[in-house]
């Protein structure tokens, strides 16, 4: 086969899932499709994420001169493929255009981009670049999602969310999870974190918790916990930058807890590691790399009951609704008060994670592509 994926996310100097998808897939894919030329589409924003390239494997740079390239890009994306004479044209990051040449395959990580345009627009605060850039990916997706051969995505979930949104029939649509990436694992040297725990300053137990990912409801939880335990513990909250909610802000400000902006991922591996338990009461997630990324190191975990996350955690975690602080208030205090239950989570994790690779999404990536010719 002949295989293109427009994979610009990874000269763009970006952070993010998308990007942390492609800089796992690609490797394993390029490993698992010996046997079939491959064509990667980026451009010159900045230095290809992935430098060694093996001769199975085309890598195509487009010109980047301005932010208006990648609009351009967006265009001429599907003309710069047709001359490749592609089996598949793979679009991987939530839109695509044109017919390429041959069957085209879109990836939506969730059914954010094919919702209602109002609904899109409305929750979280958003600046004027933000609600012009959504607005644009919801354009691009509503009208190319419907023609495409087939849609990938990451879970089940999102394979329902993204029918009934899109009004395309569910065997158009092919969900394939997400691996662990390769920089997470159960840390067996304890000197290893001993040295991040001294040089961070971790001189209590802390959860962990992603600043984007409602971190009101932990505040609010946090402030009916009990003495001795908002004393002797901490959040620990990890973000890419540092524009975070006020509720974190509080947080910081009032010493229950720290931001760690843009961790090294050595170091986010180590507070995974170290965490007394994984708190991700997000609000939607098409997937959620995070899951897996605690589950591997070991990380018990208290989540939300919305989007992909029951699927992913499975009985590895602990489920509430996003926004009920009362129940997050009793989980957090049955681990504090019960490290037999912490190590049960833990186990389960453990058990779980295996099952997320990433040598087994570029397999099934494979798979697909061959049953759509």
């Amino acid at each position: 086969m002949r295989i293109g994926l427009d994979v610009r996310y990874l000269s763009h100097g970006l952070v993010g899932g998308i990007h942390t998808y492609l800089k796992n897939l690609i490797p394993a894919l390029m490993a698992a499709a010996a046997d079939h030329q491959l064509f990667l589409y980026a451009d010159t924003k900045r230095p290809f994420d992935i430098p060694d390239i093996p001769p199975h494997v085309t890598l195509r740079l487009l010109p980047y001169r301005s932010p208006l390239s990648s609009f351009a890009h967006d265009f001429r994306m599907w003309r710069v493929m047709a001359q490749d004479k592609l089996d598949i044209a793979h679009f991987t990051g939530n839109y695509g255009f044109g017919r390429a040449g041959g069957r085209v395959l879109i990836t939506l990580h969730d059914e954010i981009n094919v919702l209602p345009w109002w609904e899109i627009i409305k929750g979280h605060p958003k600046n004027l670049r933000t609600v012009l850039m959504m607005s644009y990916l919801h354009y691009c997706s509503s009208r190319t999602v419907p023609r495409a051969d087939a849609v990938l995505t990451v879970s089940e979930h999102a394979k329902r969310q993204i029918a009934h949104h899109a009004a395309i029939p569910l065997e158009r649509i092919w969900p394939v999870p997400h691996g662990c990436p390769d920089d997470m694992w159960l840390e067996q040297d304890g000197a290893v974190l001993d040295e991040v725990r001294q040089r961070l300053g971790l001189t209590r137990p802390f959860i962990l918790a992603d600043a984007r990912k409602n971190p009101d409801v932990i505040l609010r939880a946090w402030r009916t916990l009990p003495e001795p335990w908002p004393q002797e513990r901490e959040i620990i909250f990890f973000c890419r930058d540092a524009q975070v909610r006020p509720a974190v802000q509080e947080i910081v400000e009032a010493g229950y807890g720290r931001l760690f902006v843009r961790a090294s991922r050595d170091d986010l591996r180590a507070l995974f590691n170290l965490a007394e338990v994984f708190v991700f009461p997000s609000w939607i997630e098409g997937f959620g790399i995070p899951l897996v990324e605690a589950m591997t190191c070991g990380a018990p975990i208290i989540a939300s009951d919305r989007g992909s996350i029951p699927e992913v955690a499975g009985e590895a975690g602990l489920i509430m609704d996003a926004e009920d602080d009362q129940t997050l208030r009793q989980y957090l205090l049955r681990l504090f008060e019960q490290p037999d239950e912490r190590q049960r989570l833990r186990q389960l994790g453990l058990q779980r994670a295996p099952r997320y690779t990433w040598a087994n999404a570029a397999k099934q990536h494979l798979e697909i592509y061959a049953q759509m010719i």
